[in-house]
């Protein structure tokens, strides 16, 4: 397929996802109905440089990655993801390998969460979307790159998250996510872009390394709901951070509250407010 091919499906799908329909706040007149480019890129986690470059047909074969990242950002049904990555020259990643597939099925369950911090990974703890609140709360997902985009690789390299935890909280965090990604491993032998981020990791930390060679496959144990999020204008935000685990598709949802009429639901709020008026700014 010619690559121009590529960013013409890009760009006619790109004009039919509405703001609100992407989780995208409505801020302002605008000039289409469509999604701006430079919202489609955040969507997607690329920069707008490079998706300008795709839509123009001077950029070609994007990665599985990409391919991926933009099927889910502009809302295509399964038959439309497949003939993206045709239109590509790729394969749809298939049974075997991590997925960072998230069914519509799931897409309508989290967009039910308006207004509340969601971020969602895949098995292997890669970040796949974040919303709006979740950015608000934690910091911007879409200037993380690579491997700073896996949650394992933040809190064994950096760059750390806004949670507060003592040295022992970490430590424990750490050992489960390692088991868990053991058995993410084991369940995914033949995972090319895995086995790179388990080398990445052994390579780059002393401590993974050890955690790697003694922790078990075992299911990691259960941590505590309970976080305090240092928000850097509002301050100390107490939250429960749930993980709900979608079994049938291997993905990791994590959902942020706050007690109704509390003064944390409060700031809550507030840090929520601040964040989303200033990617409408």
């Amino acid at each position: 397929m010619e690559a121009w091919e590529f960013g013409s499906a890009v760009r006619r799908w790109r004009d039919r996802v509405s703001p609100e329909a992407a989780g995208i706040p409505h801020g302002g007149r605008r000039r289409a109905a469509g999604l701006r480019r430079e919202e489609l890129a955040t969507l997607a986690g690329i920069s707008v440089d490079y998706l300008t470059r795709l839509e123009q047909g001077r950029a070609t074969a994007p990665s599985e990655q990409v391919v991926e990242a933009l099927a889910r950002a502009l809302r295509l049904s399964d038959a439309e993801r497949d003939l993206l990555f045709q239109l590509a020259g790729r394969s749809a990643p298939g049974a075997g390998v991590v997925s960072a597939r998230i069914p519509a099925s799931i897409q309508r369950l989290l967009d039910r969460f308006d207004g509340i911090p969601v971020v969602v990974y895949d098995a292997a703890w890669n970040l796949i979307v974040a919303n709006a609140p979740y950015d608000a709360l934690m910091g911007p997902t879409a200037e993380l790159r690579g491997n700073e985009r896996n949650g394992v690789w933040r809190n064994v390299v950096g760059p750390r998250s806004r949670a507060r935890q003592t040295p022992e909280e970490h430590a424990e965090q750490v050992a489960g996510l390692v088991a868990d990604l053991r058995t993410t491993v084991a369940r995914y032998p033949h995972d090319a872009r895995l086995r790179r981020l388990v080398a990445d990791l052994r390579a780059a930390s002393p401590d993974f390394e050890m955690l790697w060679k003694t922790v078990t496959d075992a299911a990691p144990r259960e941590q505590s709901r309970h976080k305090i999020i240092d928000h850097p204008a509002v301050g100390p935000i107490t939250v429960d951070c749930d993980t709900l685990v979608v079994a049938q598709d291997d993905l990791r949802i994590m959902v942020y509250t706050a007690a109704p009429g509390t003064e944390d639901a409060e700031r809550l709020q507030l840090a929520i407010v601040l964040g989303t008026q200033s990617l409408v700014e």
